[in-house]
């Protein structure tokens, strides 16, 4: 795993990628969470090949239960990918709600990830 950081004014972003996956259950997710809060980032960047597909399976819990660790400890979230294939109703349902929310995002491109978070 490697934390590339990005700086954009005040705002310290840490993009995490690695060649496997770095969330294959909620474990992971809740450790990441931690490592990446401790060394004071509070705006991080996922990559959709990283995380296990069962993270996307919104049956599993374990999307739910890593965002909203995410959330309460007011990380916000952004994980980059292409989704718009993706066959889950639900899914689409979750990823356009949070995206208005705002704290959990989903976008295509790395570009607009740090431009989202570059806004305050």
């Amino acid at each position: 795993m490697t934390i590339d950081i990005h700086e954009t004014g005040e705002i310290k972003i840490a993009e995490v990628t690695s060649d496997g996956f770095v969330i294959n259950n909620k474990e992971d997710g809740l450790d990441l969470l931690g490592n990446l809060y401790f060394q004071g980032f509070d705006h991080v960047i996922l990559h959709k090949e990283n995380i296990a597909p069962d993270f996307f399976n919104l049956k599993t819990g374990i999307a739910g239960e890593i965002l909203q660790k995410f959330s309460n400890y007011r990380v916000k979230l952004a994980i980059i990918g292409d989704f718009t294939g993706h066959p889950s109703k639900s899914l689409q349902d979750f990823i356009f709600e949070s995206n208005k929310l705002g704290q959990i995002n989903f976008f295509q491109t790395l570009d607009e990830a740090i431009k989202k978070f570059s806004k305050k």
